[in-house]
């Protein structure tokens, strides 16, 4: 059954705080849990934001093509017996919240947090696609000159504008900003 409401996808969105010497075999404990999450239908991405500046957080984002594809993987065998040891591993219990579509890259990474101010989500979204959509069809035009003004063309700038936003320049920008973001409310 699919809900007519559902975003084009969703985001599961869960910090962990982890205890500090059990970094390690949290590191293993994902490297075991991600491959069986990719296995499943609908499974689009994961991405791990890690602490950085001696925090203690893990903020794990896994997208799925809808609520459907998410609940199989959440109420699975597979996940639940890989589960079972992980809160001898936390610090406290985890956080978990369902995000439909992208609004995953300004949430706080841990509870009571507060989502960083709009002008700030502005600013780096605007910081990250504005030279993503100068360069990238730059780029294009380099290696594929008959691509220019094609509709292929513009697939393809498209494309690769939002691999880029998506797998790389948000996770590194939110990951590195991350202080300036969730610091005080401006």
């Amino acid at each position: 059954m699919t809900y007519a409401h559902q975003a084009n996808h969703v985001t599961l969105v869960i910090t962990h705080s982890i205890q500090p010497d059990r970094q390690a075999d949290y590191e293993k404990w994902l490297d075991d849990i991600m491959p069986h999450a990719a296995s499943f239908p609908g499974h689009l991405g994961v991405n791990v934001l890690r602490p950085v500046h001696g925090d203690n957080a893990y903020t794990i984002l896994i997208r799925f093509s809808g609520l459907d594809e998410l609940y199989a993987w959440l109420k699975s065998d597979e996940r639940k017996a890989l589960i079972h040891d992980l809160p001898a591993m936390l610090s406290q219990p985890e956080h978990v919240e369902v995000r439909p579509g992208p609004a995953f890259w300004f949430t706080p990474t841990q509870p009571g947090q507060v989502k960083p101010a709009k002008w700030k989500q502005y600013l780096l979204t605007l910081g990250v696609i504005f030279p993503s959509t100068n360069l990238v069809p730059w780029f294009w035009n380099q290696v594929l000159p008959a691509s220019h003004g094609t509709l292929w063309g513009h697939l393809l700038n498209d494309a690769s504008v939002v691999a880029l936003v998506v797998f790389m320049w948000m996770p590194l920008a939110t990951r590195v900003l991350k202080q300036w973001l969730m610091g005080r409310k401006a």
